[in-house]
């Protein structure tokens, strides 16, 4: 027998009033529309669906050429910088879809298990909408900005005496056993919200690239752009890409084909040592012929590293895992292969770890003079 919640206001805090919002149409408005809008045709709605959006999606492919000259052989580079999405993740691709589909269903309160940047979508997501939020964390293993983010946006943040792998499998009982909706990947709508970023490349660069490289923790993101290919390819839009894999070496299950019961690397975001979408992510790699690789984390911060002082980007360290990875297997790449890296967050989502690792210190205790600022100058 399904147990029920505590009654939970979910008109408090000015929720009545996002709900509202929530339920304004975006169909007629000029300009981006949000991923739900613009994909409608490829996406499980309908003309009654309540979208839930914050505009998401519609994030740049940016040309890397020192990525690119790093490489040589007349490579060509991009990121798609997914960093810049409404609550700086990937999430909000995957969240508009479960938060949308959760509220079509009559949803009141959704729950999932994050290492960060999940906690924050559904937290901003479920506020939009008008619902009440639960997140479980490890405690000690989420970085300050992406917490900041989820408590800010109202959401009921517990962290638990355990990894991410436990908090996934604790929601899921959860779901199970009360009246919540579970929106982590293993959420089949997340999916299909996420696999708009292979449109979004296809319609910028005219084709799928040769490569698609991709940090991997849960697994869902890569499985979900295998699907958006896929689905592209289907209608004669596109070849299909190989699908190459970067995990953290301390949290890389796929690469060794053994569950990690503890996974270990300064890249929060894909500390994780069971995949929920581990069959689907095999599945895409066998069929693109594409590979799993590891990389060490002082890989992922030189990659790090390099997109901020040498590209302008500035991504967090799990992002940089593709990057990273790229320059691992450089020397497969073929000849004049275009290669889309996939930026998954922004750097400001954990700026600890950007002050920690910089290399670039900055000076203090200068006098307030033309002079004294002139001279540390140099001039």
């Amino acid at each position: 027998m399904t147990a029920s919640l505590p009654s939970v206001n979910t008109h408090s805090s000015g929720s009545s009033g996002n709900a509202h919002l929530a339920a304004q149409s975006v169909a007629g408005q000029r300009g981006w529309r949000g991923l739900i809008e613009t994909y409608r045709r490829y996406l499980p709605v309908t003309d009654q669906t309540p979208v839930v959006t914050l505009l998401e999606g519609n994030t740049p492919l940016i040309p890397a050429p020192a990525i690119a000259a790093e490489i040589g052989r007349g490579v060509q580079v991009w990121v798609k910088y997914d960093g810049l999405n409404p609550t700086g993740s990937f999430k909000d691709r995957g969240m508009t879809m479960a938060v949308t589909k959760a509220k079509e269903a009559g949803a009141e309160v959704v729950i999932c298990a994050s290492t960060g940047n999940t906690s924050a979508a559904a937290a901003a997501y479920a506020r939009r909408a008008g619902m009440r939020a639960y997140v479980l964390i490890p405690d000690g293993y989420v970085a300050l900005g992406k917490l900041a983010q989820a408590l800010l946006y109202g959401a009921e943040v517990l962290a638990i005496q355990g990894n991410f792998d436990r908090a996934l499998e604790i929601v899921r009982e959860m779901s199970e056993h009360y009246p919540i909706t579970l929106v982590n990947s293993v959420n089949p709508y997340r999916l299909e919200g996420q696999k708009t970023a292979a449109f979004e490349i296809v319609d910028v660069l005219g084709d799928a690239p040769d490569w698609l490289c991709i940090p991997v923790g849960n697994a869902g993101n890569i499985t979900a752009y295998w699907m958006g290919f896929c689905q592209y390819h289907q209608e004669n839009r596109c070849k299909l890409p190989r699908m190459m894999g970067f995990q953290a070496a301390g949290a890389s299950p796929l690469v060794t084909g053994q569950p990690n019961p503890n996974p270990e690397t300064l890249a929060t975001a894909i500390r994780i040592g069971n995949p929920a979408s581990w069959k689907q992510a095999v599945a895409a790699r066998d069929a693109s012929q594409g590979q799993f690789n590891a990389v060490t984390d002082e890989e992922i911060l030189d990659a790090y590293r390099m997109l901020a002082s040498q590209e302008g980007i500035f991504c967090e360290p799990a992002s940089a895992a593709s990057v990273a990875g790229l320059l691992k297997v450089k020397d497969q790449v073929p000849a004049g292969a275009k290669i889309v890296c996939v930026l998954t967050g922004n750097g400001l989502k954990d700026p600890d770890t950007a002050i920690k690792h910089c290399q670039n210190q900055f000076k203090t205790g200068i006098e307030a003079t033309r002079s004294a600022v002139a001279q540390v100058m140099g001039f």
